[in-house]
């Protein structure tokens, strides 16, 4: 188990390694700079302020204190929020994301466990369809129609009941996260409940679910200690990455709802050619979802006893 980690962690790392490379030469290739933003400066405040971020400098020299930097934890300093560090960006508005983010996932990963067992009970009947065409809705529509869509329809209910249930946006408690959460959890969710209805229907035919009825189990016995323990085994394969994608990619949510996580600077990034707070943003985005994939190989060989056999 121990040589297996340190493997995973090797390969882990040569991940993390190409991620960054590929974002610099990325960021390096696009068309502009980061500070030709000041229309107003003189040529030599222009020269004094690329020699401050080490524009001036060939690019593999760049590079090569990129790295050095990256190793150290040292992601820069943001060009268009002066005097401000990427780590410090990161350190405050990340737990905002990462709180929005294991809501989402809380509601992901009950739902679509619930849904997708409810439907592979009830297949081919009307609960099955019903839900499985929500699913296609969910998966089909764009988060940020259906981001607008519940903010709609939450302001036309609290114009209908005179009350105010849940706020339309902004942040700073438990009924803030709510809606938000929902949205940025939808489409995992769908995904997940059609997995594990393929899964549960799947294992329905196996040789041991007939052993179990053939003995006289009683059929809750059967779903919760058989099909439903071996059907959740793909979810929590896709889970870690779910997981990882929906703390990390809740950009669009982040800006409709004016939430003020890491997603939403890192979209201002973008917008003002931060190649700094692009670059260190992405590189944690990447550390983190490996992270979270080497974390659900580990506890797959937990909880399948087949994997720790082979």
């Amino acid at each position: 188990m121990w040589r297996y980690t340190v493997s995973r962690l090797l390969q882990g790392l040569i991940t993390v390694w190409f991620i960054a490379t590929a974002t610099f030469l990325a960021m390096h290739a696009v068309p502009g700079n980061p500070l030709s933003r000041d229309k107003a400066l003189t040529p030599e405040i222009q020269a004094n302020l690329e020699a401050r971020y080490g524009l001036d400098k060939p690019l593999s020299t760049q590079y090569l204190i990129y790295m050095r930097n990256l190793v150290q934890g040292d992601l820069g300093i943001s060009y268009t929020q002066r005097n401000r560090e990427v780590n410090d960006i990161i350190r405050e508005h990340f737990p905002v994301s990462a709180a929005l983010g294991i809501l989402a996932v809380l509601f992901a990963a009950l739902g679509g466990i619930l849904f997708g067992a409810l439907t592979a009970l009830t297949r081919n009947r009307w609960p099955d369809t019903l839900i499985m065409l929500a699913v296609i809705i969910s998966i089909s529509v764009p988060s940020f129609v259906v981001a607008a869509f519940s903010q709609l329809s939450l302001v036309r209910a609290n114009t209908l009941f005179g009350i105010s249930l849940l706020p339309i946006a902004g942040w700073g408690s438990a009924a803030h996260m709510l809606l938000p959460a929902l949205v940025l959890g939808l489409g995992t969710m769908a995904y997940l409940t059609r997995l594990m209805r393929s899964a549960m229907l799947e294992i329905a035919t196996t040789d041991y679910i007939r052993t179990a009825r053939a003995k006289g189990l009683p059929a809750s016995r059967i779903f919760l200690g058989h099909s439903l323990r071996n059907a959740v085994l793909p979810v929590v394969t896709v889970l870690g990455p779910a997981i990882a994608g929906i703390t990390t990619g809740g950009f669009v949510v982040e800006l409709v709802f004016a939430i003020p996580g890491l997603g939403r600077y890192f979209v201002q990034a973008v917008q003002q050619l931060d190649y700094t707070v692009i670059m260190g943003t992405t590189v944690f985005y990447g550390a983190f979802l490996v992270l979270m994939v080497i974390a659900v190989d580990l506890i797959y060989g937990v909880i399948d006893p087949r994997v720790r056999l082979r």
